[in-house]
């Protein structure tokens, strides 16, 4: 048992709190009725990634989380829901009310086994720590995580693109019901 008063407890309690807001984000973002709301929990749940980030003593890549998914992609999607069409047609169907218990069945087994397997696991030491600079990460942007980096690329392009048609297809259909 550790002792929160130590550094070593309120570093886990730090990481417990960062951890939480990340889940309740992502729980606001998944189960929210109205889009916008689904918005703020993503961007909420962008920010615990971003602390993520830094707890793992990586503060330029904690910043451009938050500068690009919280400042960009997610103002994007706030851009897209504003020019949609305020009005759409009621197309939700009812679910099967086994439909929620099967995904919840699944996802604590998922959560069970992640967990067993993480806890029996025995985890190497850290060969070397970065020290999180901008060089050192450009560095390694530039050699071993060229693919990594541009993948991100393709994703924040078809994030940017999956918007715009999204806004396109709003403002069609509110001209044709003119």
């Amino acid at each position: 048992m550790i002792d929160l008063f130590s550094a070593a407890g309120l570093s886990e309690l730090v990481f417990l709190g960062i951890v939480i807001v990340t889940i309740t984000g992502a729980v606001i973002a998944t189960n929210s009725v109205r889009l916008i709301h689904s918005v703020t929990g993503l961007s909420i749940c962008f920010i615990g990634v971003a602390g993520l980030y830094y707890y793992l003593n990586s503060p330029f890549v904690a910043m451009m989380e938050m500068l690009i998914y919280v400042g960009a992609v997610c103002v994007v999607i706030v851009f897209a829901v504003m020019l949609a069409d305020p009005n759409p047609e009621q197309t939700a169907h009812k679910q099967n009310a086994l439909a929620g218990a099967g995904a919840f069945l699944v996802g604590a087994m998922m959560f069970w086994g992640l967990s067993t397997l993480a806890y029996d696991t025995t985890w190497p030491s850290a060969a070397k720590t970065n020290n999180g600079s901008i060089m050192e990460i450009g560095k390694s942007l530039l050699t071993s995580c060229s693919m990594v980096f541009e993948l991100i690329s393709v994703v924040l392009l078809v994030a940017i693109i999956g918007s715009i048609i999204v806004a396109r297809t709003g403002r069609e259909s509110a001209r044709r019901k003119e």
